[in-house]
């Protein structure tokens, strides 16, 4: 991971900011829809439904699905 986005406030900035280098980094999870992205989505949730998780196995296991538009 990279240390540029080790907190909630620098993975939503990366996220707000679509940052390509955040790619691989984490993932967004979005509580209200049950989907999960990649930091470059165009998707845009509410922040406070939003959980930055590790990676792919990590948000299956907490019940998300991927994001169609995406596709994590």
């Amino acid at each position: 991971m990279t240390p540029d986005f080790v907190t909630d406030e620098t993975r939503w900035a990366a996220f707000l900011a679509r940052d390509a280098a955040a790619e691989g980094c984490f993932l967004v999870a979005v509580t209200s829809t049950g989907i999960f992205c990649r930091p470059v989505c165009p998707a845009r949730p509410k922040r406070q439904n939003i959980r930055f998780l590790e990676g792919r196995e990590a948000c299956l296991e907490a019940g998300f699905r991927p994001c169609k538009r995406c596709r994590p």
